[in-house]
């Protein structure tokens, strides 16, 4: 974790304190990082009539209220060793904050979940699920009730992406990192499967029992190899028990194992389809984030381009 040093905080309209502002004044202080505590207020349409009877402007009332908020939200944690701003904008919150994160640089945003506002369960609301979609640098998104120290995280590797869209070492390198400064435990999961398989089992392409034993134990092989060359540096193996290399659908495997673990955060990566007009993320990283009850710290890969200018 001591790569972040220049953190932004995203409050998204929140008035009080909470552990993922913690972990932003934590993490700045330990790293001796820069902190941005950022807001964005969405535009307001005022009537013409309103603007010209009143001499005043209530779009800068309200980023000068919105920021004493800010610097209040603050004050707590002035004495420690960080540099600490504060910044209000106005727009859409989840395009300014990625604009804000290239124009500025920013290394991390962290910030608490939102709840979707329909009637689904779903953790993430709808700025949430743009920034890990679209954020160009690693993305930190608490979920409401999350312990003040987390106890079990999670590490999803796909060591087998392409070199480019391979961001496995970085997964591991937080998740380790984070793992420490926590003290907390760090499991890792991958997931392989045989594509295919229903037609080689079933259908007209049925092949022998001896011939499918074959292909899957070359297949775990194809996926062991690097999984095991990525843990080395880790000081960990595919034997250890809190490694999981498990036959199924990505996404369906890390929410059993992250259930089963009560993991209180899963450190993924995502893989950005250059090229695919819409799609800035991968199936299997979609489906974590629409079902999981646990914080994510997503990160993208070095080919990922945000579609935000």
């Amino acid at each position: 974790m001591k790569r972040f040093k220049n953190i932004v905080y995203f409050a998204e309209g929140t008035h009080e304190s909470d552990h993922a502002l913690e972990r932003a004044f934590l993490l700045a202080e330990n790293n001796h990082a820069r902190l941005t505590m950022l807001d964005v207020i969405e535009p307001i349409d005022i009537p013409q009539e309103v603007t010209d009877r009143f001499d005043f402007d209530l779009v800068e009332m309200l980023k000068r209220q919105r920021m004493e908020q800010l610097e209040a939200l603050a004050e707590p944690f002035k004495t420690r060793d960080s540099l600490t701003y504060t910044k209000v904008l106005l727009g859409t919150p989840f395009i300014e904050v990625i604009k804000a994160v290239a124009s500025h640089g920013y290394d991390l945003v962290i910030k608490s979940a939102r709840c979707c506002d329909d009637l689904s369960d779903r953790l993430f609301g709808s700025t949430d699920l743009h920034l890990l979609r679209k954020c160009p640098c690693p993305v930190w998104v608490d979920r409401p009730g999350a312990a003040a120290q987390y106890d079990q995280i999670l590490a999803a590797v796909d060591p087998m992406a392409p070199t480019n869209d391979n961001c496995a070492a970085l997964v591991m390198d937080l998740a380790t990192s984070l793992g420490r400064r926590e003290s907390a435990k760090v499991d890792v999961v991958h997931a392989w499967a045989v594509h295919g398989e229903s037609l080689l089992r079933d259908g007209r392409y049925r092949i022998s029992q001896t011939e499918y034993d074959l292909l899957m134990n070359q297949t775990i092989n194809q996926h062991k190899e690097p999984l095991q060359e990525l843990l080395q540096n880790y000081a960990m193996s595919v034997g250890d028990g809190a490694v999981h290399l498990i036959k199924g659908e990505a996404s369906t495997v890390i929410h059993q194992i992250s259930d089963r673990l009560n993991a209180d955060l899963i450190v993924m990566g995502t893989l950005g389809r250059s090229g695919i007009p819409g799609l800035f993320i991968g199936n299997t990283a979609e489906e974590v984030l629409q079902n999981t009850r646990a914080s994510i710290l997503a990160v993208k890969p070095p080919s990922f381009v945000s579609p935000v200018r």
